[in-house]
């Protein structure tokens, strides 16, 4: 049950008992203008604010909520510390081509934009690579069959720039693998 007062000096206005529905039900914020004392006297304020203003109860519900609910996250570097230990397991497991880790940012944060968990991918592979927890090679054919060659570090920009080694699973090139070295 939620119980609402508002209170402006010397005026109070308290309603008990009430769901969540209700109370958003009774909530209405609007964002405008500042009234003149004349604008608000004789019970014109209200009228004056909702032809003047904009109703902004939703959006300011809907920032509060996300704060709320970001409050009790686990800070982006424990994310991205986390996150990187998983890529780093699965590369010992197997090699890992560069959208997968997109897919696996995907899957463990679906509720991010799309944006941040790009971002996280990214970073990750970047710091991973220069902390040399990760080697990147690329698959190549040869007489014997395909086989991975480690890239250079100067292709790591050229391959984690490209949109195509997030976004083309058909025939992925580069590759990370743990470095057991």
């Amino acid at each position: 049950m939620f119980h609402v007062e508002l209170r402006q000096f010397p005026h109070v206005a308290r309603s008990f008992n009430l769901s969540e529905a209700e109370d958003r039900a009774k909530l209405t914020i609007f964002e405008g203008p500042e009234l003149r004392s004349d604008e608000i006297g004789m019970g014109r304020g209200w009228g004056n604010v909702t032809r003047k203003g904009q109703d902004v109860t939703e959006r300011l519900l809907t920032v509060t909520e996300a704060q709320a609910a970001t409050a009790g996250a686990p800070s982006a570097s424990d994310a991205l510390a986390a996150f990187k230990d998983v890529v780093q397991a699965q590369c010992e497991v197997n090699r890992l081509a560069i959208h997968q880790v997109l897919w696996l940012a995907n899957s463990r944060h679906p509720e991010w934009r799309v944006s941040e968990r790009l971002a996280l991918a990214e970073r990750a592979v970047w710091e991973l690579l220069h902390e040399g927890r990760v080697r990147m090679v690329r698959g190549v054919a040869g007489d014997d069959g395909p086989a991975d060659v480690d890239a250079e570090k100067e292709d790591w920009a050229r391959a984690l720039l490209a949109w195509a080694s997030w976004s083309d699973s058909r025939a992925p090139r580069w590759f990370l693998v743990a470095d057991v070295g």
